[in-house]
Formats: structure tokens, sequence, C-alpha cells
């Protein structure tokens, strides 16, 4: 029996030393074996990596950064369809989540599918009202507090102890020993990602993630934790191993349960000394290291896929423990021809 052809656009091609999760996505759809796919990159910069790579990505076309209003964005996105016929649409950054998330009734009238959380959802797990969250939902979360003025840093004594995370409202976190740190990574973080900026206090231990997927109706379709055996100076993990921790699944479906999460997630957690866990951020879709899931026995980008287009798919039941991943560096060649098809026509 032919297996059915769906179109997917996926974002976050930028697969470089600070990765985004859509080139190992379309790994994931590549390798599903129920359906098969045409993939329509959409790139906000033409230099993303994953544009060049032809077995992974068979067109892209540049897209608009969020920033410019979603009419533009969705503009956009029409004209793309009206070309490829896009089924479903895998955003991968959470600055472009918003917008996305606005834009689902507008998509769907138009015949694009996407499986992403609510506003609500996406709204009550951000960085400045974790410590909200963490008392809803009974989970245990560093304290923080949000400041959006120089003037707040010199009060943080009264609340914190050196050292300290200070946070931007989408990406980027520093620890910082002294309060200079804090104003000159207050500036940078400000400067690229706006306010509110978040300081974190400091849990001391071994950082540990699960990636999971939630159906919207309070079940956990897949869920595989991960211990990073490498980091990046940007916090990036470059190497990882697949783990078993009942712990952490618990604390994963206990939260996809009590708040019906749809779509896809990522805990980021801190194991103290005490074997006590720490939520300390919510990644509100599929993070850069999913391919691992993938290799480990859960194929999270299909399931999502699934879900986008009204299929029910059963939850995946295990893992393999014990799989590893490690980034590497390699170089592709292209030609100044396909760099000037993106910056001249848009597309690719």
């Amino acid at each position: 029996m032919k297996k059915p052809k769906y179109h997917i656009a996926v974002t976050g091609l930028n697969n470089t030393d600070n990765p985004g999760p859509g080139i190992p996505v379309i790994r994931g759809l590549r390798e599903s074996k129920d359906f098969d796919v045409r993939v329509i990159g959409l790139a906000y910069e033409n230099l993303e990596p994953g544009i060049y790579m032809p077995e992974m990505v068979d067109k892209t076309y540049q897209i608009p950064y969020p920033s410019s209003g979603i009419d533009t964005l969705l503009n956009r996105i029409e004209f793309i369809h009206s070309k490829e016929r896009l089924d479903v649409i895998i955003p991968n950054f959470d600055a472009e989540l918003f917008t996305f998330i606005q834009s689902k009734e507008r998509l769907e009238k138009i015949g694009i599918k996407t499986f992403l959380p609510t506003i609500d959802q996406f709204e009550e797990r951000q960085k400045a009202n974790l410590n909200q969250y963490g008392e809803k939902y009974g989970v245990k979360v560093p304290f923080s507090k949000v400041i959006t003025n120089r003037c707040d840093i010199e009060k943080l004594k009264d609340f914190f102890e050196f050292p300290l995370l200070v946070k931007g409202k989408f990406y980027d976190a520093y620890l910082a020993y002294s309060t200079e740190q804090v104003n000159s990574y207050f500036n940078r973080i400000s400067a690229k990602w706006g306010m509110p900026v978040i300081i974190q206090e400091f849990i001391r231990g071994t950082e540990v993630n699960v990636i999971a997927l939630g159906d919207g109706l309070g079940n956990t379709i897949g869920a595989v934790p991960m211990r990073k055996q490498y980091i990046t100076d940007k916090g990036k993990a470059w190497g990882g191993i697949t783990i078993q921790n009942d712990k952490m699944l618990a604390l994963t479906r206990d939260l996809i349960r009590n708040t019906k999460w749809q779509g896809g997630m990522e805990l980021e957690l801190i194991k103290t000394v005490n074997n006590e866990y720490y939520l300390i951020e919510i990644n509100p879709r599929i993070p850069a290291w999913v391919y691992l899931a993938v290799a480990a026995g859960q194929n999270l980008p299909e399931a999502l896929v699934k879900l986008a287009l009204g299929m029910s798919p059963p939850p995946f039941s295990s893992y393999e423990v014990g799989k590893m991943f490690i980034r590497y560096s390699y170089d592709l060649i292209g030609d100044i021809s396909q760099f000037g098809s993106l910056s001249v026509k848009g597309e690719m």
C-alpha cells in the first residue's frame, strides 16, 4: 500500500553552534514508516545551513520575522501555500510561536494545520511566571524576579546570593558573580531580546532534560529524559545520553496531565545532590536534540504531524536507555547562485 505524502513546512534551519530544531525534526520526519514528506524550509536568514542541505530540504522560502507583524508573515505563508499546498507547519523558535499560535484559525481556513500550545499554556510557563507556575502545579522551581530597569539591580542583594542567573525572556542565560556582571548581562540581553530580564536563583546540581509530546487532552504521547554530556559556552548540549529516570518521567506526565499540554515541549531540570528536581525552564516546542529521542525509539516529529492532522497515534511505551548523541561541525559546499536566488527571489 502506497504511503501518503505530506507537504510539511519547517522553521529553525540554523544548524550552527546554537542549533535550531529544524534539521533534527526533518530527520525524524524523513524516517517515518507511515508517510512520505516533501519538506519546505522556512528561513529568516539566507545563511541558515539547513537551506543548503538538499537531502533534508526540498525547497526553501525566506519569510519575514514575526516582529514585522502577523499580516506580513501570513501573507508570505499564504503565497508559499499557493505554490506548495502545505499540509502542516512546524515552527521551532520560541520567538515565533506566539504569532503562529495566534494565527491557528487563519491557517486552518486555508488548509494548513499546526499542533501548538494554546495561548494560556504558552503564557503561564514563561520564565517571568515560573514562580506562580511552580506553586500552581506543585513543582519545585528556583526563586526568580523580573526586572525592567537597571535601577532594580541594586535591590537584588536583598533577595539573592551570588552567583545568580540572568536570563532573557526568549533565549540566553548567564551566570553572574557580581553586580557589575549583572549590569553587563542585563544590557546585553535587553538590547537583544527586550524586556523583561529575569533574575533566577542558581541551583547547584546536574542539568537534565526531558523532551515530551502532549496530545492536548492530558495524555503523554512520548517522553525521553536525557543528561547533557557536553555543554557549549552558549549553554547548548553538544552531547547527551538517554537515561532511565522514573522521577523525571512522572514529573513530566503529571505536568502534561494537569496542564493538558498540546504539542512538543522540553523540561529543563536541575537534579541536586539530595535527589531533588528543580524546574528551571519549559521550552514550549521540540528541542534541538529531538533526534536523540527518534534514535532511542520515539519518533516525536512523526507523532506531532499525526496529531496535527487529527490522527490519534498510540503513546510510546519505551525508549532505549544509553543512546548517545554527539554534534559535530561539517563544511557544506554550495554555490553563490544559491545564495543569490534566495537573496533576490526569496526562494531556492
